[in-house]
């Protein structure tokens, strides 16, 4: 597994590349200094798991994950007490606190393995690929509030201006991204701009209706009721063979 240790403090990298020597498995391919290098070093790499240092000079751990177009594994390396990682809400693979006990870090590579088993991985060829598939997840950051999602759990993308407001479980935070970009780089065999305001995951649709003048209503697992514009009607049937 391909690895980028990403932490403002050189012998906080070197301390942490010594630890993961003894996990020959884990192969550290560079390291960054700081945000914008480690975001350089991701899109050039493609690594499949990050050790990322939170607080850093000029953009934060979680300011850098925003601006990742597909997010690799993360295992945050912080000097943040417990109680203070508790006020992020982020499904990172697992947090390590500085300094770094050999036993925590072999508890956080036995979850990555478990992971790997679990999940369904995009291979190389894909992961190098524009398109963002079902499978990869992406980072949202809403105020101090941070989230690790994956795109089959997002049931609905909602323009709100230049931003888009996404909704998965309870939770619809805004992200700086118009829906014509989210369009671009998500597959459309998943997500369906049904409308100019609105792009909905069709495994999330749960009913479907005729509607006001040639459209279609759809009804989504999470209660939103979405209408389908007559001109995208036409593509829908298409695609759903209806």
């Amino acid at each position: 597994m391909k690895a980028i240790i990403i932490d403002d403090e050189r012998l906080a990298r070197i301390e942490l590349k010594k630890l993961l020597q003894e996990f020959p498995e884990i192969e550290i391919l560079e390291e960054a200094a700081n945000a914008d290098e480690g975001i350089s070093k991701i899109d050039s790499l493609q690594p499949d798991l990050i050790f990322l240092d939170i607080q850093m000079p000029g953009k934060t751990g979680f300011d850098m994950l925003t601006q990742l177009e597909r997010t690799p594994q993360v295992i945050f390396t912080t000097a943040y007490d417990e109680f203070a990682l508790k006020a992020f809400e982020v499904n990172a693979l697992d947090y390590l606190l500085k300094p770094i006990e050999p036993k925590r870090l072999a508890d956080a590579i036995q979850k990555l393995h478990l992971t790997e088993h679990k999940e369904v991985r995009a291979d190389g060829e894909n992961f190098n690929n524009s398109l963002l598939t079902e499978n990869d997840q992406v980072f949202v950051k809403d105020g101090e509030r941070c989230w690790f999602v994956k795109l089959n759990d997002i049931r609905l993308f909602e323009s709100v201006g230049n931003y888009a407001k996404v909704f998965f479980g309870t939770n619809k935070p805004l992200i700086l991204k118009s829906l014509n970009a989210l369009e671009e780089r998500l597959d459309e065999k998943t997500f369906f701009r049904a409308n100019r305001k609105h792009i909905v995951n069709l495994r999330m649709i749960d009913k479907i209706e005729p509607y006001f003048n040639g459209g279609l209503l759809l009804e989504l697992k999470g209660g939103e009721k979405i209408e389908v514009s007559r001109r995208q009607t036409v593509k829908f049937k298409e695609m759903m063979s209806l």
